[in-house]
């Protein structure tokens, strides 16, 4: 059976989602300095699931799950990051855990610890346009997840 154009452009939204977004949270993270808090690390585990369901999916082109549990995983990543933003942004209350830089191979580990940065999670260490990093993840995973979603089920119901 010849994979319809929405199932393909589905499973092209499950890989390039993700992928651009652990991207931009690398490149920040390592280009730039913005190292992670704790809710930052919970945001990018369901993309790594996405990722992985994305690319599933482009090895046996034919099947629909795998994409609809990408979308599942950005949704996931997505509402996660709204929680983060909202802590950000003082709307609530979020974890009490913080999130240091891990000591580099062949130093003290006292001084490490003692000398590492804390990365607080409610304090948003970038924005744009008022919106912190972990707001464009909800923005960004929530609407691809629904454009993922919508073309699954829009290719579902051609296939009647």
């Amino acid at each position: 059976m010849a994979q319809s154009v929405e199932l393909r452009l589905a499973g092209a939204i499950a890989v390039l989602a993700p992928g651009a977004l652990l991207a931009g949270a690398y490149i920040s993270q390592y280009g730039f300095g913005l190292f992670p808090c704790e809710m930052c690390w919970w945001q990018r585990y369901p993309h790594f699931a996405a990722l992985a369901f994305g690319l599933f999916a482009w090895i046996r082109p034919s099947t629909r799950w795998p994409v609809g549990l990408a979308a599942i995983s950005l949704a996931i990543s997505g509402l996660i990051g709204a929680y983060h933003a909202g802590v950000e942004y003082g709307w609530w209350e979020g974890v009490s855990a913080c999130t240091t830089i891990p000591a580099s191979a062949g130093s003290d580990p006292m001084e490490a610890i003692l000398n590492a940065p804390i990365v607080r999670c409610d304090r948003a260490p970038w924005s744009l346009m008022g919106v912190s990093l972990a707001g464009w993840n909800f923005l960004f995973s929530v609407a691809s997840a629904l454009a993922i979603m919508f073309l699954l089920r829009r290719e579902g119901r051609n296939r009647r």
